[in-house]
């Protein structure tokens, strides 16, 4: 069955950096688009960061921009999310996304970032 697994999440100190994996499985990862969603407490789900299947393109949130990136490894069925410059707004749970069609949409379990000294 289709599997999206996080990891690396974790309590930082503003201005640290973290390093996000997404494990994927069950699904022919190289053909799907993938992204990295936040949700903080209180607010809505939103999109931080896409890659195309390829990896050739790549977009960000404005509140994101330069300080996060995301990559993928096709040969490894990874996704990853290099977040620097982290700031207490940042902290949310975030969640792994692979998205070929509004049939074939799949979530991973999240993992919580934290960002408090």
């Amino acid at each position: 069955q289709v599997q999206l697994v996080e990891s690396g999440g974790g309590l930082v100190q503003p201005g640290g950096s973290l390093r996000l994996s997404c494990a994927a499985s069950g699904f022919t990862f190289r053909t799907y688009p993938m992204s990295w969603y936040r949700q903080a407490p209180g607010k809505e789900r939103e999109l931080v960061a896409g890659i195309s299947s390829a990896g050739i393109n790549t977009n960000y949130a404005d509140a994101v921009k330069g300080r996060f990136t995301i990559s993928r490894d096709n040969a490894e069925n990874m996704v990853y999310l290099q977040m620097n410059s982290l700031r207490p707004e940042d902290t949310a749970v975030y969640y792994c996304n692979a998205k070929y069609s509004m049939l074939y949409n799949y979530w991973g379990q999240g993992t919580q970032v934290t960002v408090s000294s």
